[in-house]
């Protein structure tokens, strides 16, 4: 019996160590600073919503394709069927408007692609393969997202917060082909998000999701003649969406 209280009271004395350790904070003055900078990484998946014209024959400039069965009353439908993991990399800028408020620009550089898939054959002129389900959009975005950041209380060590504001992106990716599917250079997006901070002995480590709602039509112009137009021509109205997932290091 004397043995199980002396390992009742080291264990006590043990937890009780560890605990005060746990509470130990860092960086407690991190919150105060007027500016503060840092870099981040994070994975991103691009994605569309997709209005198509129901017929095709809706589309006042619409061009036949008879020799492909493609009449004015044909339903050519087309979406975003598989999801492509993509990259982002980008500088962390932040600026202490109150006790709970911060105002962050975030420029970096976004990578990823798009599939749409189509319930006709694919002919691209620019592919080696025939009769393709789907065709591949590839985007490489200039990101200039601004945000407030709402933090709650910081709990020892973390602290949660949400994210909203907008953002504006560009895209520079362009081939020599003429593409099947264009788009627009520039587009403007809502943004809202969360994450969660967590203060080590020497920087802030914040992991972060964040969605993005594109707020303009990103269907560009037509191809060439040379490509098939119906493709581009069965879609109404085609705006980004995009899922981000950020670590900061600041």
């Amino acid at each position: 019996m004397k043995k199980v209280l002396i390992s009742i009271i080291f264990l006590i004395a043990g937890c009780s160590v560890f605990a005060q350790k746990q509470k130990i904070n860092y960086l407690t003055t991190f919150d105060d600073k007027l500016f503060h900078f840092g870099f981040t990484i994070g994975m991103n998946t691009l994605d569309f919503n997709v209005v198509n014209y129901n017929p095709i024959g809706e589309n006042e400039d619409l061009v036949l394709y008879p020799e492909d069965g493609i009449v004015w009353d044909s339903r050519i439908r087309s979406d975003v069927a598989t999801l492509v993991p993509g990259f982002t990399v980008g500088i962390v800028s932040s600026l202490r408007l109150s006790k709970d408020f911060n105002l962050r620009f975030l420029p970096g550089l976004s990578f990823g692609e798009r599939q749409l898939t189509f319930n006709v054959p694919v002919k691209d002129i620019n592919s080696y393969e025939e009769d393709l389900s789907f065709y591949t959009i590839r985007s490489t975005f200039l990101d200039f997202p601004l945000l407030l950041k709402y933090k709650a209380r910081r709990i020892n060590n973390d602290r949660p917060y949400v994210i909203f504001g907008g953002a504006y992106r560009h895209d520079i990716s362009r081939t020599a082909q003429e593409d099947l599917i264009k788009l627009k250079n520039g587009g403007f997006y809502a943004e809202v998000g969360g994450g969660w901070d967590h203060y080590f002995a020497f920087f802030r480590f914040s992991v972060e999701a964040k969605f993005s709602l594109g707020l303009n039509d990103q269907l560009g112009d037509l191809p060439a003649p040379t490509q098939r137009l119906y493709y581009a021509q069965s879609i109404k109205n085609l705006r980004s969406k995009i899922f981000t997932l950020s670590f900061h290091f600041e």
